[in-house]
């Protein structure tokens, strides 16, 4: 692993801490604080604005690293599963490869499996309601007490 790896990993440790977020509690109090000491001038306004600054500019380079890391990793822990799943499609292991046209023609197929999915599943229940009903019906219309054949399946 690289310096710059090892360095962002650690930063993105340190910063994501409750002890990091204390400090930066820490150093705004001590420069409210410091405000009457500096007559509230505008060099005392000016350290604040230029440290947070500062600190937000490297802070989106961080954050973009931690995301690229965890998103590459996450990417390899799915493909994976894809590989090892013996009913998946292996076509969709470089998904994040293809342009949008593509990736939106791949969408528009999975909402259709998945509304199909749906439709079947609806069916089902109500198919099963039927069933439930005729049984129902049929019970009711024996006579008390005599177990005649069950309805016939729909």
């Amino acid at each position: 692993m690289d310096w710059h790896s090892k360095f962002a990993k650690g930063a993105a440790r340190w910063t994501g801490n409750a002890s990091c977020f204390g400090l930066a509690v820490l150093v705004v109090v001590a420069w409210l604080v410091s405000g009457p000491l500096f007559g509230f001038s505008d060099t005392w306004q000016l350290v604040i604005n230029t440290g947070t600054t500062i600190i937000t500019f490297l802070m989106v380079f961080l954050i973009q690293n931690t995301q690229n890391r965890d998103t590459e990793a996450m990417q390899i822990k799915l493909d994976e599963l894809i590989r090892a799943s013996r009913m998946a499609e292996n076509a969709l292991l470089d998904l994040e490869e293809l342009d949008q046209a593509e990736l939106d023609r791949l969408r528009k197929r999975y909402e259709d499996l998945a509304r199909l999915a749906r439709e079947h599943s609806e069916s089902r229940r109500r198919g099963s309601a039927v069933r439930e009903a005729a049984r129902k019906a049929h019970r009711q219309r024996q006579p008390h007490g005599e177990r005649g054949e069950a309805p016939p399946a729909e």
